[in-house]
């Protein structure tokens, strides 16, 4: 019987190579070719190890003509053409329980260093600077925190909130989510009664610029914005023109609608709503890094593995 190949397009955790050659699969690693050298290749492949270089589009997958699955070892498959690859009977495999615990603690840790504005504090102590009064924050304790999107990564951030006596509640296209950490509620009470948003969702059709303008003046009370899902699910100038009215306290973001697919020429870009975010002291900006912890990297890899084993 003919070895099966997996051709591997990103470096992951080496636990899933391993485990991959011990279920009889030969591994090639094209961690840095481009894009024409993967496409003369794919044809003899039978699986596809994924992150963000490239996008798997009609193309790319009417090259692939002996592809089981595709991997996608992160969360999300925005990158894939999801519902043409099972139309060719590919499995499509995911992994967002590997990274959500790590997505729930950076959401929190993002959220607590903006409302006590600990990042500026940090700032003027260093430059000699000691001040109070200018620094004082704000407690969670007490508040709404609406959470849009609750799946693995709503979820986690609902738990990582238990211990702060506030209320939580979140919304979701999908309904019967809520649980003893949060209640479901309509898209219309979140927006009415949320003091903190934290977004939780894929990037679909549907979400494309969902935070706008006109969602903004929809939500009754000033509040601050978390985002650690896709950054293009916030349409950023209406966002950086929240922030300068006030209706947003703060922004704190973990991902950009300037990203490329790789994330490596955000700043070659020079756009104006991105150097407003940039410069303000009451936005936190992270390098899309909330799913990337040292323990994630290999759960990541595991749960991929687990789930190959599933579709072989």
């Amino acid at each position: 019987m003919k070895q099966k190949l997996i051709i591997h397009i990103d470096e992951n955790h080496p636990i899933l190579i391993e485990g991959l050659r011990k279920l009889g699969y030969k591994n090639d690693k094209y961690y840095n070719s481009d894009l024409k050298t993967i496409l003369d290749r794919i044809k003899d492949y039978n699986g596809l190890v994924i992150r963000s270089r490239f996008k798997i589009d009609k193309t790319f997958i009417d090259k692939a003509k002996n592809l089981d699955f595709i991997a996608r070892v992160g969360s999300g498959t925005e990158n894939i053409n999801v519902n043409y690859a099972l139309s060719k009977n590919i499995s499509i495999i995911n992994a967002p329980e590997g990274n959500r615990d790590a997505v729930g603690e950076h959401a929190l840790g993002m959220l607590l260093s903006l409302t006590n504005n600990l990042l500026p504090a940090n700032e003027s102590i260093k430059q000699g600077v000691w001040e109070r009064e200018k620094f004082r924050g704000y407690e969670i304790n007490g508040k709404t925190v609406g959470i849009i999107g609750y799946g693995n990564m709503g979820k986690s951030f609902a738990n990582k909130l238990k211990g702060f006596n506030c209320n939580v509640i979140c919304y979701d296209i999908k309904k019967n989510l809520g649980d003893l950490n949060s209640r479901q509620v309509s898209l219309n009470e979140l927006k009415n009664k949320s003091e903190i948003i934290s977004l939780h969702i894929p990037l679909s059709v549907s979400t494309k610029k969902m935070i706008n303008r006109d969602f903004i003046s929809q939500i009754k009370n000033p509040f601050w914005l978390i985002n650690t899902a896709r950054g293009s699910v916030i349409e950023t100038d209406d966002v950086v023109e929240a922030l300068k009215s006030k209706k947003i306290l703060g922004a704190a973001l973990d991902v950009l609608e300037y990203e490329s697919s790789s994330f490596e020429s955000i700043f070659k870009k020079n756009i104006e709503s991105l150097d407003y975010l940039i410069k303000a002291k009451n936005v936190i900006l992270s390098p899309h890094i909330a799913g990337w912890t040292y323990e994630s990297h290999k759960k990541l890899a595991q749960i991929i593995l687990n789930k190959v084993k599933n579709v072989i």
